[in-house]
């Protein structure tokens, strides 16, 4: 019995990839960079702990430009993993289950995500 010819499964070119799927994908991601995040808040604790020379060091690190990066990344991973875990609330509850309003929370999440990020760097004029 050869496989010859014969397509071995339907893969990307049959499948288009659902924003549902990325949004999932999205949420853990955010997740483990949250789990970085907590590691960056307890070495600006300590820093604050050791003393003013610490703290200062610490401070020119992130308003660099790497530091305020991840910054952001983390602040966006802030919202958008509140904003889906909402979104799982609703869920939780039995709502949005059809096709059309998953794609529309998922687009909902993502909006809030990138507007609240915004929102907060413009009130706070990000590190500056």
């Amino acid at each position: 019995m050869g496989n010859e010819g014969r397509p071995l499964s339907p893969h990307l070119s049959v499948y288009r990839w659902p924003i549902t799927m990325t949004l999932s994908i999205l949420h853990r991601m955010t997740g483990v960079a949250l789990s970085a995040g907590l590691i960056a808040l307890v070495v600006w604790l300590e820093a604050i702990a050791l003393g003013a020379a610490s703290y200062d060091s610490l401070g020119v690190w992130m308003h660099s430009g790497v530091g305020q990066l991840l910054l952001l990344g983390w602040c966006f991973s802030f919202f958008f993993h509140l904003s889906s875990g909402v979104r799982h609330l609703f869920w939780d509850a039995g709502h949005g289950f059809e096709i059309s309003q998953a794609n529309t929370s998922s687009w909902i999440v993502i909006i809030a995500a990138f507007v609240l990020t915004a929102g907060y760097w413009l009130a706070m004029g990000g590190l500056a």
